[in-house]
This record gives structure tokens, C-alpha cells and sequence, in this order.
């Protein structure tokens, strides 16, 4: 394949759109869980249900604005459920485990933010083979 100029330009909006509705996502989960845990809701099930939410919009807007599905849209939302599963499962685990040190128990935006870092590890290898 060769690259030129248009090529190029192209392979940049797709990752800068990329770029940008995982940021979106993210926000959502990470204002959710603060949003939540304020409430009174447990850490755990505040990231169990900003997660979620992040994960769904996250492939619902790269679904409309990143990539063009090359097979079956069920397929494609059930393989990026069954990474995100294995995200949330990851997630909630740092989420349960910080908790339990003092300080961060008592610093959610941070523990959310060490445990979003974490996270996107895992994604970002995983994601791409799906």
C-alpha cells in the first residue's frame, strides 16, 4: 500500500476521531463514577455502572465517526462487550483494591484516575485485534 499525502491525511482524521470519541468516553465514565460515588453510591457499583456506560458510548460513537464495520454489527458490539467485560472485571478489581488504602478511599477522582490509566493499557492492546 502505498502512502501518500491524501492517505496520510486520512489515516490522521481517523485517528485524531479515534482519539477524540475515547476521550469523550472517558469523560462520561470518569464524571459518572464521581457523580455516583458523591451520591453515596459504593465505588465498586459506581464503577460498574460508569464503566458500562463508558464502554457503550465509546463504541457506539467510534461505530458512527471512526471505523466502517466490515461484518456484522452484532458480531463487532458482541466482541467489543466481551473486551469491555474483561475491562470492567479489571476496572472494579483497582477500584476495589485502592479503596481499601485510606487516602485513596478518600481521593476517588484519584483513585479513578490511577485506575483509568491501568485500564487503558489493557484496552488499547486488546481493542486493536477487535
Amino acid at each position: 500500500m502505498k502512502l501518500n499525502k491524501e492517505t496520510l491525511l486520512q489515516l490522521f482524521k481517523m485517528k485524531l476521531r479515534f482519539a477524540m470519541t475515547g476521550a469523550v468516553a472517558t469523560a462520561v465514565d470518569y464524571f459518572l463514577y464521581l457523580g455516583l460515588v458523591h451520591a453515596d453510591w459504593q465505588p465498586v457499583y459506581a464503577n460498574m455502572v460508569s464503566y458500562s456506560c463508558g464502554a457503550v458510548l465509546n463504541f457506539l460513537m467510534q461505530k458512527r465517526f471512526v471505523f466502517q464495520l466490515q461484518g456484522s454489527g452484532a458480531r463487532a458490539f458482541a466482541l467489543s462487550l466481551l473486551v469491555s467485560g474483561g475491562g470492567l472485571i479489571l476496572s472494579t478489581s483497582i477500584v476495589y483494591g485502592l479503596s481499601q488504602i485510606p487516602f485513596l478511599n478518600e481521593n476517588q477522582y484519584l483513585l479513578k484516575l490511577i485506575a483509568t490509566g491501568l485500564v487503558f493499557l489493557y484496552n488499547f492492546y486488546l481493542k486493536r485485534y477487535v
